[in-house]
């Protein structure tokens, strides 16, 4: 079986949208659907740090943008492990134009000229020391990425990314459940911006599901913080027996964010 079809057969497995924040996001997207993303870890050396924002802001994000991968995110790490590092985020209803997107944008003649000096930097000085990347299903809670209006507005703005990585896949699918059934309209309720909700299918350290919420500054996100942990809605959710049975979380990875200047999210 080809490859390609081979994934978009095994990621069509759906889970039931749990509420009005979903359903409303599905109908932008058509009936049951659900977007994928690719988040990528770039891994750099400080020297090359502008020779990086060149090939993103220049090449990378208006290539993708031609493939109809949009909006891109790029994220600076300002708090988190394993700096200095940037992330790439690709959101896109098909795998297919996610997993072909590097084989066509080498094709594609103006991408490759703008993308000559990263793609032709020297083994002495490479332009990244290494490339990490995942491949998500959005959850069926948040079919969609959304684009906090402080973007749009061009106002501060953070991100914080978290991945919880849990023991086995029984533990993986009831936090899963516990996210859809309840923690994303608490962090709608909380003040924070949700921006993406992803089951990793591909990637490292499986099983786990990673999501990303934003926030105007540190301040706020502790605010928010504090408001999800006090909500009534969240002692119920989290004081359910089918989410006690134990520990569901193993580990749990968290950084955050700063957008680049030319980041569309």
């Amino acid at each position: 079986m080809d490859r390609r079809k081979f994934l978009a057969t095994s990621l069509a497995s759906a889970a039931t949208a749990p509420l009005g924040y979903a359903l409303q996001s599905q109908q932008a997207l058509g009936p049951g659907a659900r977007q994928y993303y690719e988040l990528r870890r770039y891994h750099l050396l400080t020297p090359q740090r502008k020779l990086a924002d060149d090939y993103f802001r220049s090449a990378l994000v208006p290539g993708l943008n031609r493939l109809g991968i949009s909006p891109v995110g790029v994220f600076n790490v300002s708090i988190g492990p394993e700096g200095p590092s940037i992330y790439v985020l690709l959101p896109s209803t098909s795998v297919e134009t996610l997993v072909s997107s590097a084989a066509r944008l080498s094709q594609d003649a103006e991408y490759v000229k703008a993308a000559s000096d990263f793609l032709n930097a020297p083994a002495k000085s490479p332009a990244f020391v290494r490339m990490e990347s995942s491949l998500m299903q959005a959850l069926a809670g948040a079919p969609r990425l959304t684009v906090p209006e402080a973007t749009a507005q061009h106002l501060p703005r953070l991100f914080e990314l978290r991945t919880y990585e849990s023991s086995t896949d029984q533990d993986h699918q009831a936090k899963v459940a516990q996210v859809n059934e309840g923690e994303i309209p608490i962090f709608l309720k909380a003040g924070f911006w949700p921006v993406f909700f992803g089951d990793t299918v591909i990637g490292a350290r499986m099983p786990n599901l990673t999501y990303m919420i934003g926030f105007a500054n540190l301040a706020e996100r502790d605010k928010a913080w504090d408001a999800f942990r006090s909500a009534p809605e969240t002692k119920v959710l989290f004081g359910q027996p089918k989410y006690t049975f134990e520990d569901l979380v193993s580990n749990v990875d968290n950084a955050v964010l700063t957008p680049a200047p030319y980041s569309q999210i």
